[in-house]
């Protein structure tokens, strides 16, 4: 398997972002869920004490995959076979990914400055931690969460029907080695 992609297959690099992106954001959604119905302020903040970090390498992550595609290397060719509102769904898909992806950090990231958490978890500035319902971002990044979610589900879905249903190379080759 070589760093780059093939016409047929997706390159280390790019498997190797795909697949820690995937285990961070699962991690992300369950801390992030698991934080907002924690109501002890203490147990919050250790929650996002490790949320915050993985949101922040989810964003460079992604920012590393962009510049990635748009500058280093290509993507595969399509397998082919599939209907043309099949494509342009997974096409959609993937670009909404990439962009509630950037809004889940740049909402978060402003959260974190707003509400002073982020001085208060990192720097050990003093002071309670801050209710975050009181910060206009915290509505936005629960309705990313939420559509995150759903773009996930479906991606993970789409990938999961390419290699039970229809028996092609579709998440074969999102994988390391052949």
């Amino acid at each position: 398997m070589t760093r780059k992609s093939t016409p047929t297959t997706y390159g280390t690099v790019a498997v190797s972002i795909h697949w820690l992106t995937v285990i961070l954001i699962v991690a992300l959604l369950a801390s992030g869920m698991l934080a907002d119905d924690t109501t002890d302020a203490a147990s919050k903040a250790e929650i996002l004490s490790v949320h915050a970090p993985m949101g922040i390498a989810v964003l460079l992550l992604t920012l590393a995959r962009l510049v990635w595609w748009w500058r280093l290397d290509a993507w595969p060719e399509p397998l082919g076979g599939d209907l043309a509102w099949q494509e342009k769904a997974a096409k959609a898909v993937h670009a909404l990914l990439y962009l509630v992806i950037l809004g889940m950090a740049a909402s978060g990231i402003t959260l974190f400055v707003l509400s002073g958490a982020g001085a208060i978890l990192f720097a050990g500035a003093p002071g309670p931690f801050p209710d975050f319902s009181d910060f206009a971002p915290r509505g936005p990044h629960g309705i990313g969460a939420r559509i995150l979610l759903v773009l996930f589900a479906g991606h993970a879905g789409a990938a999961l029907y390419h290699h039970f249903i229809k028996g092609d190379a579709t998440l074969r080759r999102m994988w390391f080695g052949r």
